[in-house]
């Protein structure tokens, strides 16, 4: 089983797509880094060559913010955000949209479920 930047990649998935389990690769950008290391993208995981899983790692350290470095990168982001009491900042807060989507009847993702608001009697 191939580990890249601390990630077990699936092992029955072709390498393209296995790349895409870590955070910060998508599909386009794991085909470049297959690219890059000249490696065959239809290949399976399980069957990669160590030289190979080192091309790969050397690709993505080369190019690439990924994982912690870049979650910590967007954290660092939403909390200037914050700090600096831009709109975006207040809704992230509040675990509001960010992106002025209407919130009236749905936002249910970034709301939480619904709560039963008590009639009193």
């Amino acid at each position: 089983m191939a580990r890249i930047e601390g990630v077990d990649l699936p092992r029955n998935k072709r390498v393209d797509i296995a790349l895409t389990y870590i955070y910060g690769i998508g599909r386009e950008t794991a085909r470049r880094i297959v690219a890059e290391a000249k490696v065959d993208p239809s290949v399976r995981s399980q069957d990669l060559s160590e030289v190979e899983v080192a091309a790969i790692r050397e690709a993505i350290q080369q190019g690439y913010k990924v994982e912690g470095e870049l979650r910590k990168e967007v954290a660092m982001n939403i909390k200037r955000l914050i700090d600096v009491n831009a709109y975006r900042g207040l809704r992230h807060k509040r675990g509001l949209p960010t992106r002025g989507q209407r919130t009236h009847t749905n936002a249910r993702t970034r709301k939480g479920p619904r709560r039963a608001i008590s009639r009193r009697k």
